[in-house]
């Protein structure tokens, strides 16, 4: 038996563990663009990474390291997601490294913002010549790491076992627009004190992004820079396995719906349910289809209950289905009925009624077996074009 209680603050709570955030110059606002994590003893770290064949510098960096290496150091800049930046890239973060005065151990670099450009190496290194490594300020860390996002994105965790010993779990991410099922236009650190093996950190990060990171999409892109990073410093000596798996699962999936809330101009964070699919990869699809249509997303912004968009997307999406066995739901109120029309001026009214919601589930029954998947999504409104037209400036 175990108990995992949501607290306040930030990951500086967990031992060990010091980050901060500063204004190094990169964003002409002004604002926090340069964060740290510091360990004060190194610790295991394990991730996952984007499924673009152009993964982006930070990524081909940390895979020069060999494997289950430990590090003591995270550095993270907003604005320059050294991508498409070639060999020069890579050795542009061993160069910022080198200058550095820290006692550092295979550090590690993670980058947001715009693609093609390379680092601004001399901001950038004298930024961080000023970062004070005993600094707990997790607020500035999650401020320095956002792009686009409205908002910074955090959440902690202490869990409780059964033989009286605990430990912390947290995370703070950034994330907002070119998001899509196979990671995101997102970067999530992930902290703990939790005695965990590092087989252990690889199999949790694996299983769980399949129901929360890998379920989401803004906008069906997927990014150059997307990361989700794990770092166990078992300063707590406590363990156990299902406990973590669980609490992982609670952290990630926070991060997974803040993002999706948070999505550039979006208003309505939307479950896609596929229940009662032939196939686990069945569901899987038309959820995802569902969360990626931009058919879709623009009837919600209308917040118009068009089941029509929401069949035709299953159908296209080339499961096995069934237009007499199907049945489409908006919350509770049923609009398709196994080929039976529903959507009369009464049930359309009611349906209008959720879509007006910020939250709700769109649901989906294929009627041809027992599996399910939810993916989750958002609306697309005008602000997304308006973010994205002029992204660079």
């Amino acid at each position: 038996m175990f108990t995992i209680l949501p607290i306040k603050g930030f990951i500086d709570q967990i031992d060990g563990f010091y980050c901060d955030g500063i204004s190094a110059g990169l964003k002409p606002s002004g604002d926090n663009d340069l964060g740290f994590i510091y360990v004060s003893e190194p610790c295991d770290v394990q991730a996952v990474f984007t499924e673009n064949k152009f993964q982006a510098a930070p990524l081909k960096h940390f895979l020069q390291y060999e494997e289950n290496f430990k590090t003591n150091f995270v550095l993270i800049n907003s604005k320059n997601a050294n991508a498409m930046t070639g060999k020069k890239g890579i050795e542009d973060i061993d160069t910022i490294f080198s200058q550095l005065d820290f006692d550092l151990i295979n550090p590690i670099m993670s980058s947001t913002g715009v693609i093609g450009n390379p680092l601004p190496i001399e901001k950038i290194v004298n930024g961080a010549k000023s970062f004070d490594l005993s600094s707990k300020s997790g607020e500035n860390l999650s401020k320095a790491i956002m792009t686009t996002d409205a908002y910074s994105k955090t959440c902690m965790y202490e869990v409780k076992l059964e033989d009286g010993s605990s430990f912390k779990i947290g995370a703070v991410a950034k994330g907002a627009g070119m998001i899509n099922p196979n990671l995101a236009t997102m970067l999530c650190f992930i902290c703990t004190d939790a005695n965990i093996p590092v087989s252990d950190m690889k199999e949790a990060l694996k299983v769980n992004s399949e129901t929360t990171f890998n379920a989401i999409s803004v906008d069906g892109d997927t990014s150059t820079n997307d990361t989700v990073m794990l770092l166990a410093n078992k300063k707590s000596n406590s363990y156990e396995k299902q406990a973590f798996f669980e609490a992982l699962r609670l952290v990630m999936h926070d991060m997974a719906m803040l993002m999706v809330a948070d999505g550039e101009g979006a208003k309505k964070a939307v479950a896609f349910e596929v229940i009662n699919a032939l196939t686990k990869e069945d569901a899987q699809i038309a959820a995802k289809a569902l969360s990626n249509s931009l058919l879709v997303k623009t009837a919600l912004f209308g917040e118009d209950p068009n089941f029509g968009r929401i069949a035709s997307t299953i159908g296209a999406s080339k499961i096995t289905c069934n237009e007499e066995t199907l049945v489409i739901s908006y919350n509770n109120i049923i609009v398709y009925n196994k080929g039976e029309l529903c959507f009369d001026a009464n049930t359309e009214a009611k349906a209008s009624e959720v879509l007006k919601d910020d939250k709700f589930k769109v649901i989906c029954d294929i009627g041809l077996g027992d599996k399910s998947f939810t993916a989750y999504g958002c609306d697309l409104g005008y602000k997304y074009v308006e973010i994205n037209a002029d992204y660079r400036t």
